[in-house]
């Protein structure tokens, strides 16, 4: 296609110039052009050139549109600056022009010229521009009258509806400007079951009824009256994965909006068998399956957990009473199950009471406070919670809970595992990992599944757990002073056991079983291992460590040098066997002269009674082992010849200096420090351990303040420097 340049006025500068095409739609006549585009020139003026060249009158009808595919929005003097070099722009009618013929159609336009009209004005609403000129045109009054009247059937209502969604979510006009007539009909169009009805009028429909709960002051409650929950629910069975989302997501909104009288009635509905197993088995199984993305459906499932574990918030922050009736019987039973058979009931409550033994049962369930257990609930969180999980544990797992009361009471104090305070403690740790009480986040997506699989999802939990602290207290031999430990480990295991998103409470008990204590301790090893490995190759960390390896070097020469300087006594190895003999080596402190002579095995002579001396500058090198003149000489008369060096003298009258080590770590230390005064390298295994071990302490050192900050394997990028330098801002 051949492109036809028009030329524009010269700009006062030429960073505000750009070179772009400009292309007309749906006009094979009309060649695109190739212009200069300035940006200092009001587009009015742009625009009556552009339509003078392609001979187009009234240039008021007409507007620039981006092209790309993910961006058709009209161009104005607020947007401007996103046009590139290189753009292509499309001359389109001006919103104006578009407005007035879209209103037209749908006023006076037959069935297919209307439903035409709101075909585009679905797509064209996306745009703010256009959208406040459509309001501004009494546009969206009319949508909402002929919705509410019915005059919009089939595919015309459903572009209706879709354009509602999009120019009510540019935020220009409030949700309160709609009538419950418009609310009937919307809920009409949602409670209506049948096939034939357009998906796309649902969701529309759906997404309304939610926008009005969350954004009106006070339409909720009418959304409430008209649309029942169960209504919802049949929804969730739609093979739509968008009117799935949008029917929980209303759900959600209307869970969040309700006082908490009305969310325990949801809340019934939503806990019930079969509405549980359809929200498992159409949300959760289905969509787990699909690889399509599920981003959404995991957010509006995570906020339906939110909402329905934070109804356990009161509970969490009720302190307990002790003139409360409710909270002594509850402990009352807790002794009960714990000590009393069914069988000798009373004898047993007689018999307590005469010997003034409840104390002592108090003790025995692990209660901080004997005399009056019920103080043990007066910290929030986790308050009357715990007790509520304490006495759902007894009632229901009654053979654990007796097991673990009992076994804990047989044992001596410091290693007893105290039911009560550990309750109230893993109770508190539930709450802080489910984070009840805090409102569902905007990015929140990790919802449990177990959790919908189960009446009472949290105090079933809780079971598991409490026999997993005393399973794991007793794999740690942890006294009470260990409790802290335990609990850490605890939270490792459940954590770790919920990220793998069990499917049901079996398959997370299982879990934590595998998950003992040395298998959590085994998997803090290896991933501390792996990060260290991880960020060791890490080229910031490579480039660190090699900056600081001749600084830690200089430190390993610096303490070798010192060892020297400290001396060393050696057995003498001579021909003829004399074990006896001893001599004794030292450093002069100016590193120059190295000063010996005979010891005994006790004797640390000082420098001044070595007599012997030998400058540094006369040594050529170190040889080490078998290549030591001295061993050849004694032909293997030396059990440990891997611990022989020998400094090779450049004066041939005395050809070397004869050493044996007492041990590897005197040879390292020798034949290093004899290398780093000859400004060789030194080689040890000392060595290179040191070097790696001070190395890793001083990285870890200077990352103390990037704890948790995951290090990248290569740095970021560095941006290309910009065209020029004339930056644009804009004041809004």
């Amino acid at each position: 296609m051949s492109v036809k340049p028009i030329k524009m006025p010269s700009a006062t500068k030429d960073s505000t110039i750009l070179k772009i095409a400009v292309e007309m739609l749906n006009a094979p006549d009309k060649v695109p052009q190739l212009i200069e585009f300035d940006q200092s020139q009001p587009l009015s003026s742009i625009i009556q050139l552009l339509c003078k060249a392609w001979g187009l009158p009234d240039p008021t009808n007409y507007a620039l549109q981006f092209s790309e595919s993910n961006n058709q929005n009209y161009i104005t003097e607020k947007n401007r600056n996103e046009i590139k070099n290189g753009s292509v722009l499309r001359l389109e009618q001006s919103p104006a022009k578009t407005v007035q013929d879209i209103l037209t159609k749908i006023n006076t336009g037959t069935d297919s010229e209307q439903t035409q009209a709101l075909t585009k004005l679905s797509t064209v609403s996306s745009d703010l521009t256009f959208a406040l000129e459509f309001i501004n045109k009494k546009g969206l009054s009319l949508i909402i009258s002929n919705i509410e009247t019915g005059k919009f059937k089939g595919t015309a209502l459903k572009y209706a509806l879709v354009t509602f969604v999009e120019l009510m979510d540019h935020g220009i006009i409030s949700w309160d400007i709609l009538e419950n007539q418009f609310i009937n009909k919307v809920v009409s169009f949602v409670s209506n079951q049948t096939n034939t009805q357009d998906p796309k009028i649902i969701q529309s429909c759906l997404s309304i009824l939610e926008n009005i709960v969350l954004n009106s002051s006070g339409k909720n409650s009418h959304v409430e009256k008209e649309i029942t929950i169960p209504s919802l629910i049949s929804h969730l069975e739609n093979s739509d994965r968008i009117i799935q989302q949008n029917a929980i997501a209303l759900i959600n909104a209307i869970f969040l909006k309700a006082d908490m009288t009305k969310r325990k009635t949801i809340a019934a509905t939503l806990c019930s068998k079969q509405v549980r197993n359809k929200i498992y088995e159409n949300l959760i199984t289905e969509n787990v399956s699909k690889e399509t993305s599920v981003t959404e459906l995991a957010h509006q499932l995570y906020v339906l957990q939110t909402l329905t574990l934070g109804l356990l918030e009161p509970r969490m922050c009720q302190r307990a009473d002790s003139q409360e009736q409710e909270s002594q019987e509850k402990i009352k039973e807790l002794r009960k199950y714990a000590f009393e058979n069914d069988a000798n009931t009373n004898i047993e409550v007689t018999t307590r009471r005469q010997t003034g033994s409840l104390s002592k049962d108090f003790k025995k369930l692990g209660f901080k406070c004997e005399i009056d257990p019920i103080k043990d609930f007066n910290e929030t969180p986790p308050g009357v919670l715990s007790l509520d999980c304490m006495l759902y544990f007894a009632r229901n797992y009654r053979e654990d809970y007796t097991k673990i009361v009992l076994r804990n009471s047989c044992r001596p104090d410091e290693l007893e595992c105290p039911f009560g305070k550990t309750s109230v403690e893993l109770v508190k740790l539930l709450c802080e990992i489910l984070l009840i009480g805090e409102a569902p986040s905007e990015q929140g997506q990790t919802y449990h599944p177990l959790f919908f699989t189960h009446d009472h999802p949290f105090e079933e939990l809780f079971c598991i757990c409490i026999v997993l602290l005393n399973k794991t207290w007793k794999e740690m031999r942890a006294t009470t002073e260990d409790f802290v430990k335990v609990l850490s480990v605890v939270r490792e295991q459940i954590t770790r056991a919920l990220a793998a998103a069990p499917k049901s409470f079996d398959k997370f008990r299982q879990k934590v079983k595998e998950l003992t204590y040395n298998e959590i301790t085994h998997l803090w090893q290896q991933e501390r291992t792996n990060r260290e490995v991880w960020e060791s190759h890490a080229k910031p960390i490579v480039e660190l460590k090699e900056k600081i390896t001749p600084e830690i070097i200089d430190l390993i020469q610096q303490q070798r040098l010192g060892v020297l300087v400290g001396g060393t006594r050696f057995k003498k190895y001579l021909k003829i066997n004399r074990k006896d003999k001893f001599w004794f080596v030292r450093l002069s402190p100016n590193h120059k002269i190295l000063h010996y002579g005979e010891c005994d095995e006790k004797s640390t002579p000082s420098l001044e009674e070595l007599s012997t001396k030998l400058a540094v500058a006369d040594v050529k090198c170190v040889v080490v082992g078998k290549e030591c003149p001295h061993m050849k000489d004694l032909k293997g008369k030396i059990s440990s010849p891997h611990l022989a060096f020998s400094l090779i003298l450049k004066a041939a009258e005395v050809p070397s200096l004869d050493f044996v080590a007492p041990d590897e770590q005197i040879f390292d230390y020798w034949t290093d420090g004899i290398n780093a005064l000859l400004k060789e390298k030194m080689t040890s295994k000392s060595f290179d351990n040191d070097l790696e071990t001070l190395l890793s302490m001083d990285i870890k050192v200077r990352l103390l303040d990037a704890e948790g900050i995951d290090i990248p394997q290569n740095p970021p990028q560095i941006p290309p420097e910009p065209e020029d330098y004339d930056f644009y801002y804009e004041n809004n």
